[in-house]
């Protein structure tokens, strides 16, 4: 999944970013709100985590003119704020959760996949299309209930935005979206490289390809 960061610290930035990446998460990184709403503009993503104390346009305004545009992707608040009316302000306004710094990035995980299976009417921890499950919190997928299988970053990433949305077929372009993010580079064969690791570790069925198209995972059985 891609996750936009927001954040003018740039100790807190580098930080973030690189513990988002090592937890399967394509993250991309600004440093002021305007930049945020430019980029939101322009390319999808899956969740955003936002700073309130950011230069020039501030989190709340950034907060403000999301959901002003009816724009429904998760989004959490990460602030040192902490009074009461700065969290019902981020709350009310339109924020999915509101974490005070400093957090352990543990929490800061748990907390986003919550998000995710609230937004996606799913309250199980895992996802599933009724054959593969795939837990989050482990990055471990498992077929008709079988031994869990250990997946690398990509393989997670991968397998986790097919099984976001069943039936659905994602082209390349659309996996590579949501698997790298900026300034990482792609192998042209990347994706057809992890299909293949997968099903070798789950099984040839599990992915199907729609020649030209792309590849999806079957809807709930």
């Amino acid at each position: 999944m891609r996750v936009l960061l927001v954040e003018d610290d740039p100790m807190i930035g580098e930080a973030l970013q690189g513990a988002l990446k090592d937890a399967s998460y394509a993250a991309d990184w600004v440093r002021n709100g305007q930049s945020a709403l430019t980029t939101l503009g322009c390319q999808h993503y899956d969740l955003v985590l936002l700073d309130l104390g950011l230069p020039g346009k501030d989190g709340v305004e950034v907060l403000t003119s999301i959901r002003a545009k009816d724009n429904p992707i998760p989004l959490l608040i990460i602030t040192a704020r902490d009074s009461l009316d700065d969290r019902l302000r981020g709350l009310d306004g339109g924020a999915d959760d509101y974490v005070l710094k400093p957090f352990e990035m543990a929490e800061l995980l748990a907390r986003m996949r919550a998000v995710l299976r609230r937004k996606g009417g799913n309250a199980a921890p895992a996802l599933s299309n009724g054959v593969v499950s795939l837990d989050p919190a482990t990055r471990e997928a498992a077929v008709n209930g079988s031994s869990p299988v250990q997946l690398s970053h990509r393989e997670f990433s991968l397998l986790q935005a097919l099984l976001v949305r069943p039936g659905a077929i994602l082209s390349r372009n659309d996996l590579e979206n949501r698997i790298y993010g900026w300034g990482e580079e792609v192998e042209s064969n990347a994706v057809e490289f992890l299909i293949h690791t997968l099903r070798r570790k789950l099984g040839s069925d599990v992915i199907k390809n729609v020649r030209g198209v792309g590849w999806l995972v079957s809807k709930n059985v």
